[in-house]
Order: C-alpha cells, then sequence, then structure tokens
C-alpha cells in the first residue's frame, strides 16, 4: 500500500484527524530543519524555528490552497520564519563546525584531507554569513538544497530575474570571501 499524498494528508487534518499532520510532520521536519540551520546558522534557533513552523502551518492550514506542493508552501513559512529571526537578532551565529563536518564532510583517512576540508568549508560556512539576507536566502536554497529557479521564485514570491542576479551577487561575493581568506589567509575588508 502506498502512503498517503500530502494533499490526502492535508484533507485528513481539515477532516478533523490531527495525527495526519503528525505524518506531514515527519515526512518534512528534517529537511525544514535543514533549511533553517543553513540560513540562521545555530543549531537551538533552528529547532525553534521548526516547531514555529509546523505550528504557523497547523494553524494555517485552511489557508493553503494547494496551488504549490504542500512542501513548497512550509519551505516557504520556514524561510520566512528563519529571515525574521536574522532580523531580530543583527548578529548571525557561526555553525557549529564539527556538527557540520560530521554530516556534511566525509571522513578520510587522511587527516591532512580532512583538515584541508574542514577549513574550506568553514571558510564557505563564513562566507555565507556574511551576505545580505534575500542574497543567503537564495543562496542556500540553490547551492545545499539545489533548488530550481522557478522553486525559489515560488518560495520567496520574487522573478527568476531577480533571483538570479542575487544568485550571482551572491556568488560573487562568496567566491571573493573564500579567495582572500584561502588564498591569501585573511578575511576580506568587509567580512
Amino acid at each position: 500500500m502506498e502512503p498517503p499524498s500530502d494533499i490526502e494528508l492535508v484533507q485528513e487534518v481539515r477532516n478533523g484527524r490531527r495525527q495526519a499532520f503528525t505524518a506531514l510532520m515527519r515526512r518534512y521536519q528534517e529537511r525544514v530543519y535543514w533549511v533553517a540551520r543553513r540560513i540562521v546558522g545555530s543549531h537551538d534557533d533552528a529547532d525553534d524555528i521548526v516547531q514555529e513552523t509546523f505550528v504557523k502551518a497547523y494553524l494555517a492550514l485552511g489557508e493553503f490552497r494547494g496551488d504549490s506542493s504542500f512542501f513548497t508552501w512550509i519551505y516557504r513559512i520556514a524561510v520566512n520564519l528563519s529571515l525574521n529571526a536574522l532580523r531580530k537578532r543583527q548578529v548571525l551565529n557561526y555553525l557549529h563546525e564539527s556538527e557540520l563536518l560530521s554530516r556534511i564532510l566525509p571522513s578520510s583517512d587522511d587527516p591532512g584531507k580532512d583538515l584541508e576540508n574542514s577549513e574550506i568549508e568553514s571558510a564557505l560556512q563564513r562566507a555565507v554569513a556574511t551576505l545580505p539576507e534575500k542574497q543567503k536566502a537564495v543562496f542556500v536554497m540553490r547551492y545545499y538544497d539545489e533548488m530550481t529557479y522557478e522553486e525559489i521564485g515560488r518560495v520567496l514570491k520574487t522573478s527568476v530575474g531577480g533571483l538570479k542576479a542575487n544568485y550571482f551577487h551572491a556568488l560573487r561575493k562568496v567566491r571573493e570571501y573564500m579567495r582572500h581568506e584561502i588564498q591569501d589567509g585573511e578575511k576580506p575588508p568587509y567580512g
């Protein structure tokens, strides 16, 4: 038997079966977490945003029209909450490198290679942390989540042309930051 679709689960919740929302939450909790984590930078803040995202989604489920997929809708909520958290905080927390590396980078038998990968990934995270909010959101969705510009446009409700410009500028800034930090051993003057 095939598991129920998102739309079927949404309809079950609307019909009073709250357990169906638990199934939706289990289905997307990890993906929502990583969206939030990459934008806000800290585990605790990302956990808070995940909880807030699902509470907000549950309360607003009546407004879900199905114009986009359930995941796109909940992804948009998570991105907006993450950007709001950044605005409130104003200062980014950097990702905890050991947690990040244990999840992203494979361990090798070459400690020198592991150290090099660690330094590159740390520099990348610092570079992303310096980006303006909109560029950061577009960069995270395109680079980490490998979303198309059309998908990002649906999430952020922005034109594809504007998104391409934001990604281009974000990529240029990240490359410049990385070049300064990795090659020259120093942070760029704006970082």
